[in-house]
């Protein structure tokens, strides 16, 4: 009865981890095509700040799929191994939220600074 619970969790989680991972690609795909096309039309305006929001919001779900990994860990290399990418996505993710707050921080002082003059 143990095996079976512990096989279909692994499975679940196996899963679920899949689709997480899937997920957060078709998030920067469908970014990264929204801001070609953005870009092929002339609408520079905003580009960095999407594709970057994009970016991160997959990230996220990278993320979560890598926390997921977690628990169905076997060994001790390959909780340091994912250990590891949940500390570069991590990482990752702060900085392009750093980036995302700057450029929209950027873009608010045009629109004021346009607005005073």
């Amino acid at each position: 009865m143990y095996k079976w619970i512990e096989s279909a969790f692994e499975l679940l989680v196996n899963y679920s981890i899949i689709l997480l991972e899937l997920i957060g690609s078709v998030i920067i795909v469908g970014g990264a095509i929204r801001a070609v096309i953005n870009l092929l039309r002339g609408q520079k305006e905003n580009i960095r700040l999407h594709l970057g929001e994009a970016i991160a919001l997959a990230l996220e779900f990278k993320l979560g799929s890598e926390v997921l990994r977690t628990v169905v860990v076997r060994d001790m290399s390959e909780l340091i191994v994912a250990g590891a990418i949940v500390l570069l996505r991590a990482a990752m993710t702060f900085l392009i939220h750093w980036e995302i707050k700057n450029e929209k921080a950027e873009k608010h002082e045009k629109q004021s600074g346009g607005k005073d003059n």
